[in-house]
C-alpha cells in the first residue's frame, strides 16, 4: 500500500513537470521554425521552377483520391466528382539542416508562397476557370514539398446507354501541365490506380476500379512530348431504381393491351383499352427521353418501349377489323368454306371458344340443345297438323260446293247456307296463305340470324387466337430485355 501511495504521488509530480518541459520545447520550435522561414523565404522566388540546372527535369509525382461521385449527368454527358488531389516534388532551393534548428524536419507553410506546378484537369466542362485551393502545404528538410488539395472537378464524359438501364460506363480523368512540356516537367504515378480506400457508396453508381495510365503526347503545334495522366473511373449502375420505376409498369401495361381481345365486342371498350395503353406507354417513352441524351444509340428500354407501343398499335388495329367481322348483319356474304372449316371447326376447339351464349362450364348444354330440337319437332309437327286440318276443310268446301251445286239444279234451291259455305272456305284460303308467308319470313330471320352467328363465332376465334400470340410476344420481349442485360 505505501509502495502505491508514493508511486502515484511521483506520476502527480512528474505530469506537470513533463508539460512544462513540452510547452517549452514547442514554444523553442516555434521560434526555430520563424527563422528557418525567414531565411528560406529571404531570396526566394516562386515564378520559376526550383531547380538549380535549367535543363533538368522536375518530376511531379501526382495521386488521385476518389471520395464521392456528386453526380453522373448523362444527358449533357459530365461527370461531376468529390477529388483529393495529392501532387508532390522536390525543391532545390528551400532545404536545411535539421540539426541546426534543434532538429526541425518540416513546416507547414500557405501554398502560393513556394512554386507549384499547373496541372489541370484536361477535359474539364466546368464554367468556373478558379485556382485551386489554396491550401497549406507540407515542407521537409530536403526539400520534398507535399501539396493536398481537395476539388470538385466536372469533366466530360462519353456516355454510351445502349444497354440503359443495365449500362456501364467509363470516364476519363486526365491531368497533365498546361505549360510545361515534358523536358521540364514529368508527371509519375504514385499508384497504378486511383485510391478508393475512403469513396462514400453512391445510391446510383458501383465503382468497379480507377486504373491509371500514363500518356507523352506530341501535338501537331509543337515538337516537344507533353506527359499526361488519365485515370479511368469504371462505373456500374444500379439498375434496381429503374426497373420499379421505369421497367415494370412498362411490363405490366404491355400485359394488359392483348386482353383487349377477351373483352366482349358489345362492351364498346375494346379499342378505347388500346388506346389508353398506348397512351400510357408514350408518357413512359418522353421520360426516358428526357434522361438520356439526344444520341443516335436508342437506349435497350426505349427499343422495348417502341416494339411495346407498335405492338399495342397492332393490336388497336386487329381490334377494329375484328369489330367489324363480329358486327357483319343479316346483310354480309355468308363465311367462306374455308373459313368455316379452319377458323368454325379447328380453331374455335383448340381455343375453346363456343357459340354465342354457350359456356364450356355449364353441365346443361347438352340437355338445352336436346330441348330445343324438341321444341322444333314440336313446332314443325304441329305446323303440319294445322295444314292438313285446314287442307281437309278445303276439301270439305268443294265436297259442299258440289252438292250444293247438284241440289240447286235438281231442286232449284238457292239458300243462304250456300253463300256463307263459299265465304267460309274463302277465309281458310286466306289463312293459309299468310301462315306460309309467315313462315318464309320466320325461316329466313333464322337464316340471317345464323349467318350473323357464325360472324360472331369467327370474330371471337379470332379474338382468342390474337390475345395468345400478343401474350406469347409480350413475354419473349420482356425476357429478351432482361436477357441482353451485361
Amino acid at each position: 500500500m505505501k509502495r502505491n501511495s508514493l508511486s502515484s504521488f511521483y506520476v502527480s509530480l512528474w505530469l506537470p513537470f513533463a508539460a512544462v518541459v513540452l510547452q517549452a520545447v514547442e514554444s523553442a520550435k516555434g521560434k526555430y521554425a520563424h527563422m528557418l522561414f525567414n531565411e528560406l523565404f529571404e531570396d526566394y522566388s516562386n515564378a520559376l521552377r526550383p531547380v538549380e540546372d535549367t535543363d533538368k527535369v522536375l518530376n511531379v509525382t501526382l495521386q488521385i483520391t476518389l471520395s464521392q461521385i456528386k453526380d453522373m449527368d448523362e444527358r449533357n454527358q459530365i461527370l461531376s466528382a468529390y477529388l483529393w488531389i495529392r501532387q508532390s516534388w522536390y525543391d532545390a532551393y528551400l532545404k536545411w539542416d535539421k540539426d541546426k534548428y534543434d532538429g526541425l524536419d518540416s513546416i507547414r507553410i500557405p501554398s502560393d508562397l513556394v512554386w507549384r506546378p499547373d496541372i489541370v484537369l484536361y477535359n474539364k466542362a466546368d464554367d468556373d476557370f478558379s485556382e485551386p485551393v489554396n491550401t497549406n502545404v507540407v515542407l521537409r528538410y530536403d526539400g520534398k514539398i507535399t501539396w493536398d488539395a481537395p476539388a470538385i472537378t466536372k469533366s466530360s464524359c462519353v456516355v454510351d446507354v445502349s444497354y440503359f438501364p443495365f449500362d456501364s460506363q467509363q470516364c476519363n480523368l486526365t491531368f497533365g501541365s498546361w505549360t510545361y512540356n515534358g523536358n521540364q516537367v514529368d508527371i509519375i504515378n504514385s499508384l497504378d490506380s486511383g485510391d478508393l480506400s475512403d469513396f462514400i457508396e453512391d445510391v446510383e453508381w458501383e465503382i468497379h476500379g480507377m486504373p491509371a495510365v500514363k500518356n507523352v503526347i506530341t501535338y501537331g503545334c509543337c515538337s516537344e512530348p507533353y506527359p499526361d495522366v488519365t485515370f479511368t473511373l469504371i462505373l456500374k449502375r444500379k439498375s434496381s431504381f429503374y426497373i420499379f420505376n421505369l421497367l415494370l409498369p412498362c411490363i405490366l401495361i404491355s400485359f394488359l393491351a392483348p386482353l383487349g381481345f377477351y373483352l366482349p365486342a358489345d362492351s364498346g371498350e375494346k379499342v378505347s383499352l388500346g388506346v389508353t395503353v398506348l397512351l400510357a406507354l408514350t408518357v413512359f417513352q418522353l421520360m426516358v427521353a428526357e434522361i438520356m441524351p439526344p444520341s443516335e444509340n436508342v437506349p435497350l428500354i426505349g427499343k422495348y418501349y417502341i416494339a411495346t407501343m407498335t405492338m399495342i398499335t397492332a393490336s388497336t388495329a386487329l381490334t377494329i377489323i375484328i369489330m367489324n367481322l363480329h358486327h357483319c348483319g343479316s346483310e354480309a356474304k355468308p363465311v367462306p368454306q374455308w373459313a368455316k372449316v379452319v377458323i368454325l371447326d379447328y380453331m374455335s376447339k383448340i381455343f375453346f371458344v363456343y357459340d354465342v351464349g354457350e359456356n364450356c362450364t355449364s353441365p346443361k348444354r347438352e340437355k338445352e340443345e336436346e330441348r330445343k330440337l324438341e321444341g322444333d319437332d314440336g313446332c314443325q309437327r304441329r305446323h303440319k297438323e294445322v295444314r292438313s286440318h285446314l287442307s281437309n276443310r278445303k276439301d270439305d268446301c268443294d265436297l259442299k260446293e258440289k252438292l250444293n251445286g247438284n241440289l240447286n239444279k235438281s231442286y232449284g234451291v238457292n239458300g243462304e247456307n250456300v253463300r256463307e259455305t263459299v265465304n267460309c272456305c274463302s277465309c281458310y284460303k286466306m289463312l293459309i296463305k299468310n301462315i306460309e308467308y309467315i313462315a318464309n319470313c320466320v325461316r329466313d330471320h333464322k337464316a340471317n340470324r345464323a349467318k350473323g352467328i357464325e360472324w360472331k363465332k369467327v370474330a371471337k376465334v379470332m379474338d382468342r387466337f390474337f390475345m395468345w400470340i400478343f401474350f406469347i410476344m409480350v413475354f419473349f420481349m420482356s425476357v429478351l430485355i432482361i436477357g441482353k442485360a451485361p
